[in-house]
């Protein structure tokens, strides 16, 4: 690994393990956060058959929890590009509770809110670059390519080589 990738993990980490580690020891801030938004997507998730809990509370502590183990994994360099996957879906109720655009907030807390919005949206950068790092090695587009075009080859071969065998075939007939 290189050691910029061993410094940007945990860098790009402690700022969701510090947020995670205060949520789970006090959850009421984050609970009074996603109460909009999970009075509105709960009842619909429920809906759909996906069982939610209706307490923001426990929701803002399970999101808290998913949010540690993957940063801690993040930080740690194992399975970082699912553990950024997982941080950035761990991130969009925050960041949609956050957001300045909320019509459910004041001008006063709109304000506040702008510089939350905007370590949300550099954090959401950072983790979309973990997500597509592939530490230097080829990615799965690029051996998908690599392995049709080298099908598409091997079968021009053949189809040369079963040419010429027809052909030498019908000689050695006559």
């Amino acid at each position: 690994m290189a050691i910029s990738r061993r410094i940007a993990r945990p860098l790009l980490s402690s700022a969701f393990i510090a947020t995670s580690v205060q949520v789970l020891k006090d959850p009421g801030p984050a609970a009074d956060n996603l109460r909009a938004w999970s009075d509105r997507v709960v009842p619909a998730a429920r809906a759909q058959g996906i069982p939610l809990p209706q307490d923001p509370a426990v929701l803002a502590r399970a999101a808290a929890a998913v949010q540690l183990a993957a940063a801690g994994a993040l930080a740690l360099g194992k399975a970082p590009r699912l553990s950024a996957v997982l941080l950035t879906a761990a991130l969009a109720p925050n960041a949609l509770a956050s957001s300045p655009l909320n019509p459910t907030l004041d001008s006063a807390s709109r304000e506040r809110n702008v510089v939350e919005t905007a370590k949300n949206a550099s954090l959401l950068g950072g983790l979309l670059l973990a997500t597509v790092d592939t530490e230097g090695r080829p990615g799965i587009a690029w051996r998908a390519r690599r392995a049709a075009r080298d099908a598409k080859r091997q079968a021009r071969h053949l189809t040369k080589e079963a040419k010429l065998e027809t052909r030498l075939a019908g000689k050695s007939l006559t």
